[in-house]
């Protein structure tokens, strides 16, 4: 069994407004030392998979299938054992 933990963000090239609300919000809260906020997705999987080549494999088809829009996102992953 395998763990998957993915980070899905939006390309630097689409703007994200849910990070610009975040951003403004935050400096409203005096916290001006914030420069800049994108907003993303976190999703852990559990693979049951008797390789890490083959839970990574898993672990890549889903993002690129479902969880990641290839338009406008971009995904970073690790897979480790459990």
């Amino acid at each position: 069994m395998y763990l998957a933990k993915i980070i899905v963000t939006l390309r630097k090239s689409i703007l994200d407004p849910q990070g610009k609300a975040v951003h403004h919000a935050l400096d409203s809260l005096g916290m001006n030392a914030v420069s800049e906020v994108r907003m993303g997705k976190y999703v852990e999987m559990k693979v049951n998979s008797s390789s890490k080549e083959e839970a990574e494999s898993v672990t890549e088809n889903a993002c690129r299938k479902l969880l990641a829009n290839p338009v406008m996102e971009d995904f970073l992953y690790s897979v480790e054992k459990l």
